[in-house]
């Protein structure tokens, strides 16, 4: 009898991690055919696999479309500094999991339309409260290898700055007081200091929002999924899903469930960047109900 659960069990969770329909995928680009390759680079709430299914906010988004659009999904575990490189050589079809939009990156690889929205912030202790550049000047301050906006932070006027390959290390540090500050995944952050309020730590976007420093303080960023060039039709394909679950709002039914309930996660900046960039002068990001 257990025997015979434990195989209705995994029958049931092979239909969940595959395609629910059938579909033809032959004009995708992909490293095996009928399944797309993800690559993991580890936080919670972002991308994660969990028990052969995609779990997180953008883990549940990528899940549903996989399924939408017939793919199986593979898990590939890597760390964040060699994800793009991943995509761009074929080892892996896809990245996702707080993977922020810039145009570099639009100029490397295909960016679906955003699964959310995102301002940057300064993780401290309460009783410090950081929120502008200001307060990061002479300071000892941790980020991840590979952010988009490192060249920013290393302007600020005597700022010592650490890397590291995961949340959990920069964290550890601060909470140590090998660094002061700590600027990295909103939602990541937010994330842990939500399951851990006894560590003392806020997460406090930036007031700022300077011009000269748009990749550090701007409002209204997109978190978007990355797929080679060569990989458009795809990236297309993903990108009418993810705009199906901004129709529905179903975003903010996943969201919810990791923590991402301010709505700042689901408004786009005032200035259209993306438009005449690597989406249509007439594009527009989507919102809520439209």
């Amino acid at each position: 009898m257990k025997t015979a659960t434990l195989i209705a069990i995994a029958s049931v969770m092979a239909l969940v991690a595959g395609p629910s329909i059938a579909a033809d995928t032959s004009s995708y680009r992909l490293v095996e055919p009928g399944t797309l390759s993800v690559a993991i680079t580890g936080d919670m709430p972002g991308l994660v696999a969990r028990d052969g299914k995609l779990i997180g906010y953008d883990g549940e988004i990528l899940q549903l479309a996989a399924e939408h659009l017939g793919l199986a999904i593979k898990p590939v575990p890597m760390e964040w500094s060699g994800a793009i490189a991943a995509v761009q050589t074929g080892r892996v079809d896809i990245i996702g999991g707080n993977v922020a939009w810039t145009e570099q990156r639009a100029g490397t690889l295909s960016l679906t339309d955003p699964s959310g929205y995102f301002q940057n912030g300064i993780t401290s202790g309460k009783d410090d409260g950081w929120h502008t550049l200001a307060n990061l000047e002479d300071m000892k301050v941790g980020s991840m290898t590979g952010f988009s906006f490192l060249p920013e932070l290393r302007r600020i006027k005597g700022l010592e700055l650490s890397l590291y390959d995961s949340s959990d290390a920069a964290l550890r540090d601060l909470m140590a007081g090998r660094i002061h500050a700590l600027v990295g995944d909103p939602p990541v952050i937010d994330y842990a200091i939500s399951k851990n309020p006894d560590w003392g730590l806020v997460n406090l976007p930036f007031t700022d929002n300077k011009p000269d420093f748009p990749l550090l303080t701007g409002i209204g960023r997109q978190y978007v999924f990355g797929l080679s060039k060569e990989n458009q039709v795809l990236s297309d394909a993903i990108s009418g899903e993810i705009r199906k679950l901004w129709t529905t709002c179903e975003v903010k039914a996943i969201g919810k469930k990791y923590g991402n309930i301010s709505e700042a996660n689901y408004t786009p900046s005032p200035q259209n960047f993306r438009a005449g960039v690597d989406r249509p002068a007439d594009w527009v990001p989507p919102v809520c109900g439209q």
